[in-house]
């Protein structure tokens, strides 16, 4: 028997998506692509893909919607007033793998209700390695028998498990990237007091290898401190976004001290201030910034 696959519309088409979507084509996925900027979306019309001329013309073609842009005001935008929501057909899935505030995440599922369309929050992580790779950590809210349904559209992309219901998928997200960038900040500061007193930060980072210290953080990050390599691979700008959504989500569900997301999230404000968008294993650098030699 065919295995047929429902065509999926791919809206957002960044550093991520483009990985992503690309992984759904060579995984035989019908894939109706559209990107603000219309190249980024022909790049990929060579493996098989059509583009259109508007998000809600690709989403009208879809039975999958599957939106992965930089933030939730933008994914507002696209789904409501540029009328993705209005083109797409009930009964069909709009899986928003966005990182944006939990809130923000059951609005839109309750006003996509409304209209019969069915909603997860489906946030990954992974970088853009675990993109190419399909190798995605992908945190999915949302009603049990919507995923099940439409499970298998992510496995080309990652491992996808349901944590609860609209909106879970956003806090499993946000506490990954509380994790993952207080981690990166000790790390650095490690490295950083490592150098300063004269051992060599790269055999103290081999050193502390299998040992209670040993991360995918100290692993990848540091090596990247190490070699000083802060190509972006993991933008900034985009994890100080994740940790201020983070800390809205703390004051509304009553949470009165977070500290070291609000530490973690200071620095890369520093960062971005002082050195630009990095690679977030750029907070050695501003690190080093604070604490200049003597």
């Amino acid at each position: 028997m065919t295995d047929t696959k429902p065509t999926v519309a791919f809206l957002g088409l960044g550093l991520m998506g483009a990985r992503q979507a690309r992984r759904l084509i060579e995984a035989g996925w019908p894939l109706v692509l559209w990107n603000r900027s219309r190249e980024r979306a022909e790049a990929l019309a060579p493996l098989g893909a059509r583009v259109a001329g508007s998000a809600a013309a690709a989403a009208a073609e879809a039975e999958i919607v599957i939106t992965m842009l930089e933030n939730g005001p933008i994914v507002e935008d696209v789904v409501f007033a540029q009328g993705v929501a209005g083109a797409m057909r009930p009964g069909a899935v709009l899986i928003d793998m966005s990182s944006i505030k939990p809130a923000e995440a059951q609005d839109h599922a309750a006003r996509l209700a409304e209209k019969g369309i069915a909603y997860l929050d489906a946030p990954v992580s992974g970088g853009t390695v675990g993109a190419e790779e399909g190798t995605l950590a992908i945190m999915v809210g949302g009603d049990e028998t919507v995923f099940d349904r439409i499970a298998r559209v992510f496995a080309p992309m990652g491992r996808a498990t349901r944590v609860g219901p609209h909106g879970a998928g956003q806090l499993a997200k946000l506490a990954n990237q509380i994790i993952v960038g207080v981690t990166i900040g000790a790390v650095a500061e490690a490295l950083m007091l490592a150098a300063r007193g004269g051992a060599d930060p790269a055999k103290v980072r081999e050193a502390l290898r299998g040992g209670f210290a040993e991360s995918r953080v100290l692993d990848l990050h540091g090596a990247r401190m190490v070699e000083r390599d802060f190509t972006t691979k993991g933008r900034s700008v985009t994890h100080l976004k994740d940790l201020d959504n983070a800390l809205d989500a703390a004051e509304r569900l009553g949470l009165a001290a977070t500290p070291f997301t609000a530490a973690t999230a200071d620095l890369f404000r520093g960062l971005l201030a002082n050195a630009g968008d990095l690679d977030h294993s750029g907070l050695l650098v501003e690190l080093e910034r604070r604490n200049p030699a003597n």
